[in-house]
């Protein structure tokens, strides 16, 4: 078997391990059909990689030759939310989810730190390399889907919003608490679970709100909080990122209060 292929595999068997908890995905509103006839749209979904790549490629080399400011670094991230390949990751949860928002934000905060071009450079070729291993992974997907061996992914409507919130800052306390108990792997789980079937189905909502803390919040879900894990940053650190993510949550919440009333 050779490198690549044993990484897709490596990767399909993370994707059925999760299956079992993430196949009633919360969304706001339908995520759309495609999800659950990956096979159909495997080549738009080819399509949408390499044309999130261009214009990726466009920003850096905007950014290499006019400055931070009009290569506009925040957009790699609509980019990616405008594909359809977003919701199929998202929706059956391929484990190289976060790190493409990862590949994202390292590209963005690259050129926002005006880093040099050679870093910025590193940061896309990393992110490329997560989209072409998680298009693997699904049309790897895609061939146990046509075989009825994956459940079929589900959509629901969100409760009131702001309660969700509140269900969220639950779930990031236990989160820590089973890092506390060297849990890691519990912990990573509740994270992923709680992003995919909780904040997803108040996002929209909130980002018409107030899209600046939902980015916020979506960077700590995606980047911070994980890269704290996986460095195996002390209780009290890890503490610190869940604390000013629950402090967002409430800002939100205040937010979405308001409409409700």
């Amino acid at each position: 078997m050779s490198p690549a292929i044993f990484r897709v595999f490596r990767i399909f068997v993370l994707f059925l391990a999760t299956t079992i908890w993430c196949v009633a995905v919360s969304a706001d509103g339908p995520v759309g059909d495609h999800v659950n006839e990956l096979h159909v749209h495997l080549d738009e979904y080819g399509e949408e990689v390499s044309w999130l790549i261009n214009q990726v490629d466009g920003i850096v080399t905007t950014y290499e030759n006019q400055g931070a400011k009009q290569a506009q670094p925040e957009k790699v991230v609509d980019h990616w939310e405008a594909v359809k390949f977003h919701s199929a990751i998202e929706s059956n949860y391929v484990p190289l989810y976060a790190s493409i928002w990862q590949g994202l934000f390292g590209v963005r905060q690259a050129i926002e730190n005006k880093q040099s071009i050679d870093k910025v450079r590193t940061e896309q070729r990393e992110l490329e390399q997560a989209l072409w291993q998680s298009l693997g992974a699904v049309k790897v997907a895609a061939q146990y889907q046509d075989q009825g061996l994956l459940q079929t992914v589900a959509t629901r409507e969100a409760v009131e919003p702001s309660r969700v919130l509140i269900e969220i800052k639950q779930r990031l306390d236990r989160a820590v608490a089973k890092y506390a108990e060297r849990l890691t792997e519990d912990a990573v789980l509740i994270i992923q679970e709680t992003y995919a079937t909780r904040f997803e189905s108040v996002e929209d909502v909130l980002k018409s709100l107030d899209p600046d803390l939902v980015e916020d919040i979506e960077s700590d879900f995606h980047v911070h909080l994980p890269k704290a894990i996986t460095s195996n940053a002390s209780v009290d650190e890890i503490r610190d990122v869940v604390g000013r993510m629950q402090d967002n949550l409430d800002q939100g919440r205040a937010l979405l209060k308001a409409t409700e009333r």
